[in-house]
């Protein structure tokens, strides 16, 4: 299958979603198999919570590498290592024996959760900037759909195969499948192809990672409020997903079977509101080349106000406390997809998984401190003040953060469109002569 032909594009994007997906339940099985795992190492809270951060900070300082070798060297071969890297770091965490050599392996898991900006960025060389948010939107989809079958395999597959260890081995082995999918079925394509300068020249030249270009995305100022939301960002999403099953059980009195039939729905709106969202910034960003920033300002704004109303919702309302969820669920993805295409609209191609990097790197920086922050504010008051100070303060704070990006981001995609027509009246010449 020839990478020319448009529908192997799509070919390719499925083996990203199967490399997506099964990563995203691997990564997230560990989290309802703790007691589990607690339980036989017979480690305290404070040790696996620790195995938890190895694992975070390992991914987080690894952003910048895994940027630089995706702009400089094959992006399938890269790819295919990190899935390889995924598969056999899982297999040592399930045939680990001892405390210190599961802390090690289940690390070490956290060295391909850094791969992504790669793959982001071969997707950007099949799709052009006019569709390409809807694209990452679905493939972001696969967060929370990873996480509801992670919980699935986790409370009730494991039991019935023997325990935790036995899920891990199905993942690991699906992680070396998928390194070989890609290696033999996914085609590199030349940085910058698709383009819309390139359109219709059947070969152009090979572009690869240099500083000088490195050093022109921090003089983008639209990247400086990319940045800067990146940071606050993520705080509400972190703060979400360890603290909100706590804050249901203890101060709203779910029980288990209500946390999981109230949860389910909810997060099934916000996998599809990845794609919902990065549809509606393709839409606006064929009428204004600020589109995807203002979807991405309305998704954080309006999430903000439905999570307060939720939040502040009596207790004994339970009907319009879910209903109030669905819709914040509904918009906190819109900014996602959007940031990521904002990125590669802005970057040359050569420089964009490093550029992407460096982003993930800034948003895994304010992460790593979310929980932390929202445990102390809960003890000082309770959960419900923690996670309405935090989310609606971090959310507000990338709204104007995306006010400033609209100032800028209509010069700094002119002036790599700029760029790029430039390159391809170059590489005209050069097939011309």
């Amino acid at each position: 299958m020839s990478q020319k032909n448009p529908r192997y594009r799509w070919f390719v994007i499925a083996i990203f979603l199967a490399f997506m997906l099964l990563h995203q339940i691997d990564k997230q099985l560990i989290n309802p198999l703790l007691p589990d795992v607690m339980a036989e190492f017979d480690i305290s809270m404070t040790q696996m919570g620790a195995v938890m951060t190895g694992a975070m900070l390992v991914g987080t300082f690894l952003y910048p590498l895994w940027g630089y070798l995706y702009d400089r060297f094959s992006r399938v071969k890269l790819l295919a290592l990190a899935s390889f890297i995924w598969g056999s770091t899982t297999w040592l965490s399930a045939i680990a024996r001892t405390f210190p050599t599961f802390f090690a392996s289940r690390a070490s898991t956290g060295i391909d959760d850094s791969s992504y900006p790669g793959l982001y960025s071969l997707t950007a060389d099949y799709f052009g900037p006019e569709m390409r948010s809807k694209i990452y939107g679905l493939l972001q989809l696969t967060q929370p759909i990873g996480y509801l079958i992670g919980m699935i395999l986790a409370l009730m597959v494991a039991p019935a195969l023997g325990g935790w260890r036995s899920v891990f081995y199905i993942t690991g082995g699906l992680g070396i499948v998928v390194a070989l999918f890609i290696y033999f079925g996914v085609k590199d394509m030349p940085r910058g192809q698709a383009e819309p300068e390139f359109e219709g020249m059947e070969e152009i030249g090979q572009y690869r990672f240099s500083w000088a270009q490195a050093k022109e995305v921090l003089k983008k100022r639209t990247m400086w409020f990319v940045f800067l939301q990146g940071f606050a960002g993520v705080f509400p999403w972190n703060v979400i997903t360890v603290w909100f099953f706590t804050y249901l059980a203890l101060e709203r009195g779910y029980d288990e079977d209500s946390i999981l039939f109230t949860m389910a729905p909810i997060i099934l709106v916000l996998a599809a509101s990845y794609f919902i969202g990065g549809a509606l910034g393709d839409w606006a960003f064929k009428r204004t080349l600020k589109g995807r920033v203002i979807v991405s300002s309305v998704g954080v704004i309006m999430g903000a106000i439905f999570l307060f109303f939720a939040i502040n919702t009596p207790i004994e309302s339970r009907n319009t406390f879910f209903v109030l969820m669905i819709l914040t669920a509904l918009f906190m993805p819109f900014s996602s997809p959007n940031v990521i295409s904002t990125v590669y609209d802005v970057t040359m191609p050569e420089v964009r998984s490093t550029a992407q990097a460096v982003e993930y790197f800034i948003e895994n920086a304010g992460a790593a401190f979310a929980p932390l922050l929202a445990g102390m504010i809960a003890d000082a008051s309770d959960l419900k003040t923690s996670i309405l100070v935090i989310c609606i303060t971090a959310w507000v704070l990338c709204f104007f953060f995306y006010l400033g990006a609209l100032f800028f981001i209509e010069g700094d995609i002119n002036s790599l469109r700029g760029q790029m027509a430039k390159r391809a009246a170059l590489e005209k010449a050069k097939q011309s002569t």
